[in-house]
């Protein structure tokens, strides 16, 4: 535990692993109110066991309240996520294909809205996995029990194949596949791989490209040292540093210069904390 805020993760046992980055717990006080997340070629599903989580799935979107926790798809754009002042919560970062076998409606319709757990999985199912994971033995129990529920939902999925390995090669690539490669390799058309992309991750294979790409460079950038713009942009395959700037600010809400100021602000703030791992402006 680093600096009142205590984070486990695992990466869960097959066939899960296909789906799962990794299962965490995260309690304590973390270092800040809000984060604004970047838009991230991922999905995330949280059990919230404290206080309510505030969330705004964009910049038209009013802040709601989260109890019980929240699920959300592949985002096109910044959200907000506020922490409560002592937080715990276990939760679910899904590849970006992960999701699907687990939602009852397609990934398109939480793009950019998140929505409770209640509403994913319904009510007393919720209240009793809450329960459970209220009274498990410490966070490596609290996670078998997340992945044991998991597994018990886990449900056939039409088009998963399709989807996750025309997802694999956009990450492989680092997004800079073109998506009629893709389309033809698939043997199918723009329309069935475009409507398939987003019924199961939320977007189309285009914008999971962006956020890719986005990624790429976001996790490039050392906060610590000098950054040159130019070649970052240029690495990342954008086709000029202007290019680069408008998809920053899309992504994160924030200038490139800004998104650099505030981690430097973090690192100086809170040097060896357990979250600065992770590219994402607290401002």
């Amino acid at each position: 535990m680093l600096y009142g805020v205590e984070y486990v993760s695992r990466v869960p046992r097959p066939p899960l692993d296909g789906l799962i980055d990794d299962l965490y717990h995260l309690a304590g006080a973390p270092p800040y109110a809000r984060l604004t997340l970047p838009a991230a070629p991922a999905a995330l599903l949280i059990v919230n066991l404290g206080a309510p989580l505030r969330i705004r799935g964009g910049t038209d979107i009013e802040t709601g309240e989260y109890a019980d926790g929240c699920v959300v798809s592949v985002p096109t754009r910044a959200w907000e996520f506020g922490y409560p002042l002592g937080t715990r919560s276990v939760g679910v970062h899904f590849k970006p294909w992960g999701l699907a076998p687990f939602l009852p409606m397609p990934a398109v319709e939480l793009c950019d809205r998140p929505v409770t757990l209640e509403q994913v999985w319904g009510r007393s199912a919720v209240a009793g996995l809450r329960d459970r994971l209220a009274t498990a033995d410490g966070p490596h129990e609290m996670l078998t029990l997340l992945e044991e529920e998991l597994m018990r939902r886990l449900c056939e999925t039409a088009g998963l194949g399709l989807v996750r390995h025309a997802s694999g090669v956009i990450a492989a690539t680092g997004g800079a596949v073109a998506v009629g490669d893709l389309r033809a390799a698939a043997g199918v058309s723009d329309t069935h791989l475009a409507q398939r992309f987003k019924e199961l991750i939320g977007v189309t294979p285009k914008r999971l490209a962006r956020a890719h790409r986005f990624a790429a460079a976001a996790f490039a950038i050392d906060p610590a040292g000098p950054v040159d713009w130019g070649e970052l942009a240029h690495a990342a395959g954008y086709f000029d540093q202007a290019h680069f700037g408008h998809e920053f600010r899309a992504f994160t809400g924030l200038t490139p210069t800004r998104y650099v100021e505030v981690r430097r602000r973090f690192l100086r703030e809170h040097p060896g904390h357990t979250l600065d791992g992770w590219p994402l402006p607290a401002d």
